[in-house]
């Protein structure tokens, strides 16, 4: 396997970690968006899916590279 595909097995794992946490943040501001709680909830529901084709596409590579001891951490505000 090429060195970009080994690459991408180990970036997969991490984008599909990290729309899982924005997912789950966007579930829970949905909760205080009032008029915009469907909008916000469609999104998040379209960042699952991407999530499916993301670890479809996992799969098709053999799956993760090795373990996961490559850590990315993005700052986000929560508030």
């Amino acid at each position: 396997m090429s060195i970009d595909l080994d690459k991408l097995r180990i970036l997969l794992p991490h984008w599909i970690e990290h729309n899982a946490e924005h997912a789950a943040e966007f579930r829970t501001w949905a909760e205080r968006a009032d008029a915009a709680n469907e909008d916000i909830l469609a999104a998040a529901q379209l960042i699952e899916s991407a999530n499916v084709s993301l670890q479809a596409a996992l799969v098709k590579l053999g799956g993760p590279l090795g373990e996961a001891h490559h850590h990315y951490h993005h700052e986000h505000d929560d508030d």
